[in-house]
């Protein structure tokens, strides 16, 4: 088995390697002057279960390239089967049409890791669950609500819970947080005037005198997390807390999250951060959660289980 970091989030890569007690392979991973991608793997490949790990997160076409060009490289390689680990899948947002003359770049994203030679795919909270059918190759879909679940047992201790899904499409999500630690469900109504700006919310469910954790897939501009959280305490919750998987972060993100009501942001480093992390804001590692399911995937063993 060999493990390969692409430079989308190195540190993230040198602790899954750790976890699944493999060195990190050595890759060459260059710009030529006209910024072109040049890789070279530095290491015997043939007949190897090669993990390749890269999240396609800002710069995002500069790492989606990256991949790609990777999986051609360990492909000439010869390496036995090739797995794109994507602790954070881009483009998963635009997983269908939203007018005419648009685009489903999620499927374009699937089609050109499949022929770039990928044989599988690795990835944790997808946007959408239809995109693992975009792809006409294995691919597993972690989740990171057991490190989440841990995390809120250890740290909110409060029995008077409530788990808010900000938007109609995450109360499946809400709700199996809800059902494991035996508390209640709220749904934000938001209304979206426009990409990446979101405007105000009705609160479906009780919140007062409780408090209220936002569970969510991403965070971006921070805007709907923000508002959601205004609205819960004008309900009257008695706290508001935040957690994502993706922490993308982008725009206006930090000046949002740190003029905000909440008392604490909470993100996986699927992502790694191009800031300083402010105090309102902790990561959580996904590092045990991918070497765990990487040692699996080479020993051909149950993914599934990871999740019982």
């Amino acid at each position: 088995m060999k493990i390969i970091s692409g430079n989308s989030n190195i540190e993230l890569s040198k602790e899954i390697a750790k976890y699944a007690n493999t060195p990190l392979s050595t890759a060459n991973m260059t710009r030529f002057s006209d910024k072109e991608i040049f890789v070279e793997i530095d290491e015997n490949v043939r007949g190897e279960d090669v993990f390749l790990i890269q999240s396609t997160s800002f710069p995002a076409n500069d790492n989606l390239m990256e991949l790609l060009v990777a999986i051609d490289a360990l492909k000439r390689g010869s390496a036995a089967r090739i797995t794109a680990v994507l602790p954070y899948f881009g483009y998963a947002r635009q997983d269908r049409k939203t007018g005419p003359r648009t685009p489903i770049s999620a499927k374009l994203v699937a089609n050109i890791i499949t022929t770039a030679g990928a044989d599988r795919v690795l990835t944790m909270d997808l946007h959408a669950g239809q995109i693992q059918g975009f792809f006409d190759i294995p691919l597993d879909n972690l989740y990171a609500s057991p490190l989440f679940i841990n995390d809120i047992k250890e740290n909110i201790k409060d029995d008077k819970l409530v788990f808010v899904s900000p938007d109609v499409g995450g109360v499946l999500r809400a709700r199996s947080f809800a059902k494991k630690l035996n508390a209640d469900l709220a749904i934000i109504d938001k209304r979206r005037d426009a990409p990446g700006i979101s405007n105000a919310m009705n609160v479906i469910g009780t919140v007062k005198d409780k408090t209220c954790i936002i569970v969510d897939d991403l965070v971006d501009s921070g805007g709907t997390i923000c508002n959601a959280a205004i609205a819960l305490l004008e309900n009257g919750a008695t706290g508001v807390y935040g957690y994502c998987s993706h922490g993308v972060y982008s725009g206006q993100a930090l000046d949002n999250i740190n003029n905000s009501v909440l008392k604490e942001m909470v993100c996986t480093d699927s992502i790694k951060p191009i800031f300083e992390v402010p105090e309102c804001m902790r990561y959580i590692s996904v590092a045990p959660l991918f070497g765990e399911a990487i040692m699996r995937i080479n020993s051909e063993s149950s993914i599934s289980s990871l999740f019982d």
